[in-house]
């Protein structure tokens, strides 16, 4: 063979044979989750909170930033969420201990010991006055009150210090928050955990409460999105 034919053999075999893999130009995998979800509240910050089904009771917590055009992850951890699993939000009824899905802001924080050093997110510390109104009834229905209001009912509600280990630190999370349907639900949170799984709310352990409180800053709007992995209540659907 001609020298200049074995070279361009040689060339010919470099251009036809397949890319290794991660060579440039291959698909890099999927996305990060908040790329693929249909709204991720519209600030730079988000908590995803994913189950694998509707029946699930563990899963995990994720919170990420948004940085020069895409998300990244800050933390995971492992996640609880309600007794009887997760449903859609807009058609959950209270007292069924079920975790709403949806996308969801985060009102403010509170908890029964002090904020962390670098809280930003408004906190209310947790006195022996404070109530979370779950009564129907109530005007206060799924509101923080202090003291507990006449028309709410003490055993409609949440005593807050009542719950040294699971309230130590939570995040409200506004489900049903800013025009209350009564019977939806009340006193969704993201909190630590307790012996097991929760009434609704969604929880993860206490040195991860302390880092997601450090990390939100409301300036960056951040948001929480709960959901399954697929079906009707996937969290990519949020």
């Amino acid at each position: 063979m001609r020298p200049g034919a074995a070279l361009l053999a040689s060339v010919s075999l470099f251009v036809l044979a397949p890319s290794a893999p991660g060579a440039a130009g291959d698909a890099e995998g999927p996305p990060p989750l908040p790329e693929r979800m249909a709204d991720t509240g519209g600030g730079s910050q988000l908590i995803t909170a994913q189950a694998s089904r509707t029946s699930s009771t563990t899963g995990t917590v994720t919170w990420w930033n948004r940085r020069d055009g895409r998300w990244v992850k800050a933390g995971s951890v492992p996640a609880r969420f309600g007794a009887k699993g997760l449903v859609e939000g807009d058609s959950r009824k209270q007292g069924t201990d079920t975790t709403p899905t949806g996308l969801y802001d985060l009102p403010y924080a509170f908890g029964i010991k002090p904020a962390p050093e670098g809280t930003r997110a408004e906190y209310r510390p947790v006195k022996q006055d404070s109530w979370w109104c779950q009564d129907t009834a109530s005007r206060s229905y799924n509101r923080w009150t202090e003291p507990r209001p006449a028309d709410c009912r003490a055993a409609e509600s949440e005593h807050l210090i009542t719950y040294p280990t699971q309230y130590a630190y939570a995040l409200v999370v506004g489900f049903n928050y800013e025009r209350p349907v009564r019977g939806r639900g009340a006193g969704i949170f993201l909190h630590v955990n307790g012996s097991g799984a929760t009434a609704g709310c969604v929880s993860v352990s206490h040195d991860a409460m302390r880092r997601i409180l450090t990390w939100a800053d409301p300036a960056r709007s951040p948001h929480i999105a709960i959901g399954t992995d697929d079906g009707p209540t996937s969290i990519v659907r949020y």
